[in-house]
């Protein structure tokens, strides 16, 4: 692949700066993958999950302390992301591999602790994907769609909420969402436009409930989650009453509906193994729903991306900084075609 690939460049030049797509008869097998070769995106600016946690330590230095692309401190070391395509006739397939100490596979995990449910409020490893299929921007990068609202200064005090949208009518993104419990436990990522109204996913409608006894009864005085409450299903999807179950039983924290029309346009399928996740993503090349991107063999211009990076986290993301594209190489006329899977 590598040296098909560097033939090419070399009879058209092609920039270096582009994440290519060969195309195969069918879906890439694990010796594609390996023979691929690799656009490294580097993202920056996010909160590392470190095993180790130091005691006493206050909140405001916590705070003041954090690196994100919203407040100051020191950032941590910058990302790098492995990233990888191959095209069919009729699919994209889309490989990211980066490495993370931490596999945050569950988010708001409940625990029993033999007499009571605690929620344990751990957070999930994830990633998002904007993908310019309107081609609105000419130099794209994630910074187009964050944007801080209601800010204000009085005195020593300063507020802001940071919101992703764009900041004109008319123009959208296609957003890519994998979390590692929410979607990735159930094969998908969630397919979501960006727009200057904020998010929204391709078929309205919300697909994560915590699973929340509370949630049911908002009239109760309990919020989810908080010291009274208990999940509604366990961790096998059965009801949890009164039953008896040993202490150390868990359940999810949240409950995920299957996602139905453009919304279950993206399949994915992610492990993480030796310190490194690595998901591949698949998708038709053209979903029909006007606010997808199109992928289109042979275009040389190719569609601009941005990465974000979520590390046990749901805000404080890394992202990518440099403009990104991706580009479908159309197979030379006359030239055997990449085999795939046997």
């Amino acid at each position: 692949m590598i040296l098909l690939l560097l033939a090419l460049a070399a009879c058209k030049e092609l920039p270096a700066d582009r994440l290519y797509a060969l195309h195969l008869d069918a879906p890439p097998s694990a010796t594609d993958w390996d023979g691929a070769l690799p656009r490294i995106v580097t993202v920056k600016g996010g909160r590392l999950h470190v095993r180790t946690i130091i005691d006493n330590i206050d909140e405001d230095t916590v705070h003041t302390s954090t690196a994100s692309c919203h407040h100051g401190g020191k950032l941590p070391d910058p990302v790098p992301v492995d990233m990888r395509a191959f095209y069919t006739d009729r699919e994209i397939f889309i490989r990211l591999s980066w490495p993370d100490a931490t596999a945050d596979a569950e988010i708001r995990e409940w625990r029993f602790d033999g007499t009571a449910w605690q929620n344990l409020g751990n957070v999930e490893d994830g990633f998002g994907l904007a993908w310019d299929g309107g081609k609105f921007s000419p130099r794209f990068t994630c910074s187009v769609a964050c944007h801080i609202d209601d800010f204000g200064v009085r005195g020593a005090s300063f507020h802001a909420t940071n919101r992703m949208k764009l900041a004109r009518e008319g123009e959208w993104l296609d957003l890519w969402n994998w979390k590692a419990r929410r979607t990735g436990r159930f094969g998908f990522a969630d397919d979501r436009v960006l727009s200057s109204e904020g998010i929204s996913g391709d078929v309205p409608g919300e697909l994560f409930k915590e699973n929340s006894r509370a949630r049911l009864n908002p009239e109760g005085g309990i919020l989810p989650f908080a010291d009274g409450d208990q999940p509604i299903y366990d961790a096998e999807g059965l009801p949890v009453g009164k039953e008896f179950r040993p202490a150390g039983s868990t359940a999810p924290g949240f409950l995920t509906e299957t996602p139905a029309g453009s919304r279950a346009d993206v399949k994915a399928l992610g492990r993480w193994l030796d310190g490194r996740w690595t998901v591949i993503l698949r998708r038709a090349l053209d979903s029909k729903d006007p606010r997808d991107v199109r992928f289109v063999p042979g275009d040389g211009e190719g569609v601009a991306f941005g990465l974000s990076i979520m590390d046990n986290t749901l805000f404080e993301h890394y992202a990518s900084v440099l403009p990104e594209r991706i580009v479908l190489l159309a197979a030379e006329p006359g030239a055997a075609k990449e085999t795939g899977d046997k």
